[in-house]
């Protein structure tokens, strides 16, 4: 019962991303979850899973794709496997996690840039300071739901969708 629930929030979340994509504007998609049962979900889904990792996005240089609110599951990558698109998790040079998609590649590593900045982020990507891809999205209404939205967001790292710095 409790993984169908899952599978659930999964496909909602897939099926809001899916119409978000073909609207117009840029809106910040919502599943109708809070923030601590989008945690809760991705968490399970990484419970068994070696070289995942969950973090929860502030800002939306990512919309429609994903925007505040939203919980990301990151899986770790080497940057040899990389390819332009793809959305990356990685610690900038101002020691802030940050995710954006991939735009270019030169030798010194990949260019990433929010979907919605002008310009690159200044810091490139490599193997040195990628934490991983993009593996799954889980939106919520990013509803703060008093102390258990607090306390369910303890020890998770905060990837920014911002502009690029």
């Amino acid at each position: 019962m409790k993984t169908a629930l899952h599978f659930r929030h999964l496909l909602v979340a897939l099926a809001i991303v899916a119409s978000a994509v073909v609207a117009a504007g840029a809106e910040n998609p919502r599943s109708g979850e809070t923030l601590a049962a989008a945690l809760n979900d991705a968490r399970a889904l990484v419970a068994h899973r070696d070289g995942f990792k969950v973090v929860r996005v502030e800002g939306n240089s990512m919309l429609p794709f994903f925007g505040n609110g939203s919980v990301l599951v990151v899986k770790k990558m080497a940057s040899g496997k990389l390819h332009v698109g793809m959305v990356v998790v990685y610690t900038n040079c101002f020691n802030e996690t940050v995710a954006h998609r991939l735009v270019a590649v030169s030798p010194a590593g990949w260019e990433v840039r929010g979907y919605n900045n002008a310009k690159s982020d200044s810091t490139v990507v490599s193997d040195a300071n990628i934490l991983g891809v993009v593996y799954a999205t889980f939106h919520s209404d990013d509803r703060a739901d008093g102390s258990l939205a607090a306390a369910a967001t303890v020890g998770t790292t905060l990837a920014y969708a911002a502009p690029a710095r």
